[in-house]
């Protein structure tokens, strides 16, 4: 999966924000954008490890970014087998 698939998202504030554009400052993590995947994030605690947060921040930009640009669960074309889905720290880099 191409560093272009995956969704940047950083701490602003007291809240979790989408980064589509991958340009505001600050430590940013990777997730697949898609509903599923952000809901398991959010269960193993991911996007906190990966920001290097203590406590838990709003994420209400967040859900709604991803239920409106994806309204079906998942991002056209994905799902696929052989196709990662969940969160990166750092994207994998090609070959």
């Amino acid at each position: 999966m191409a560093k272009s698939d995956l969704l940047r998202v950083v701490a602003a504030g007291d809240e979790i924000v989408p980064d589509p554009s991958a340009r505001m400052p600050g430590r940013g993590a990777y997730l697949h954008p898609s509903q599923e995947c952000w809901a398991r994030a959010q269960r193993r605690r991911a996007i906190l490890r990966a920001l290097r947060l203590r406590e838990t921040l709003r994420d209400d930009r967040l859900a709604g970014y991803l239920a409106k640009s994806y309204p079906g669960g998942e991002p056209p074309g994905d799902g696929g087998p052989g196709q990662g889905h969940g969160l990166r720290d750092v994207p994998e880099k090609a070959g």
